[in-house]
């Protein structure tokens, strides 16, 4: 695969930085950023939700060894307020925080759980084109047996907005089945503006949330709605499921984990040694064996025990089938 980054401006990256997991996970994001990457040469924020009404408690990063470890790392503190969601609804933060970035820059928004694995200056993003992560299960809509099919769903959903559907579908792929229609996991997307993305996304997200089409009344919409509304905000700005090649993020290039325990179950060779290696150094380690899942399975092999229950040539196809074996054998932890 040719690696090309010539026609690549500079951008930006952010991700979502709060007490608790998160907090954690970021140190393994910006550090494997700052190994694996060195070419970047754009700004890299962390994203905090500010206390108010719509947190019961301060969500900012409550840790002072992480906030200074991340700092000696160059990130930069991003605070931003919750109007739409919160507490509630925290996958929001990634809507809300957008309009927080600096206007008119290009932006790459990942889900704090990634791991940089290769250099991002080869991505050939086309800014002008959004897309989003392809990695993804057929976890939204559920099909009822006399309710509407995937084809009026979705449909209610583009006619909301006076969107045209007929262009967003795979016709490659059968009529019945999701795959088929427009869909993508919100861990990653990017985009030419974060304030133009960010605008329409929490207009897009807060409508279907606040007064849903007749044909998802039977359909939950939480922990969904970011998914839910991103193929409606790609679309109307132009970008679609072909905007990047693939190879690159998901690939050789980043990897959304989900969990240590996923990690360890599913990933490739590769990314263990991202995993491994970023997390070595002592003034990460220190940091990182205060979170008591991470001290467990990154430095005392409880992620090694929890790779050896599967085969990784011949892994279940659903996540939630290794999801239930590594509960069952005790090795869960998140």
């Amino acid at each position: 695969m040719a690696r090309n980054s010539t026609k690549n401006p500079n951008f930006n990256i952010v991700i979502v930085g709060q007490s608790g997991r998160l907090q954690y996970e970021a140190i393994l994001f910006a550090t494997s950023l700052r190994d694996n990457a060195p070419n970047f040469s754009g700004r890299f924020f962390i994203a905090e939700p500010q206390p108010s009404s719509r947190w019961e408690k301060d969500p900012r990063i409550s840790n002072p060894d992480v906030r200074k470890l991340l700092e000696e790392l160059d990130a930069e503190f991003l605070p931003f307020t919750n109007h739409l969601f919160g507490q509630s609804y925290p996958e929001g933060n990634k809507i809300e925080l957008l309009s927080a970035l600096p206007k008119g820059e290009p932006f790459i928004f990942f889900d704090t759980d990634t791991l940089i694995t290769g250099e991002l200056a080869t991505v050939p993003f086309d800014f002008q084109r959004p897309s989003a992560s392809l990695k993804v299960e057929g976890t939204w809509p559920k099909i009822e047996l006399y309710g509407p099919n995937y084809a009026q769903i979705w449909k209610s959903l583009y006619d909301k907005f006076d969107l045209e559907f007929e262009s967003t579908l795979d016709l490659s792929q059968p009529k019945d089945f999701w795959r088929r229609f427009l869909y993508f996991n919100a861990g990653f997307f990017y985009y030419r503006c974060p304030h133009e993305f960010g605008v329409r996304y929490a207009d897009y997200a807060g409508a279907i949330r606040d007064d849903p089409p007749e044909a998802l009344m039977c359909q939950k919409m939480m922990p969904w709605l970011d998914q839910i509304a991103l193929p409606l905000v790609i679309h109307s700005l132009g970008g679609g499921r072909d905007a990047l090649p693939p190879g690159y993020l998901d690939d050789e290039v980043s990897c959304h984990y989900r969990s240590l325990p996923l990690l360890y179950a599913r990933e490739s060779n590769r990314v263990i040694e991202v995993l491994e290696k970023v997390s070595a150094p002592n003034r990460v380690k220190r940091v990182l064996k205060q979170y008591d899942p991470f001290k467990r399975m990154i430095f005392q092999g409880r992620g090694h025990k929890t790779r050896a229950l599967f085969d990784q040539s011949f892994l279940p196809r659903r996540e939630q089938v290794i999801r239930n074996k590594i509960r069952k054998n005790g090795f869960w932890m998140r």
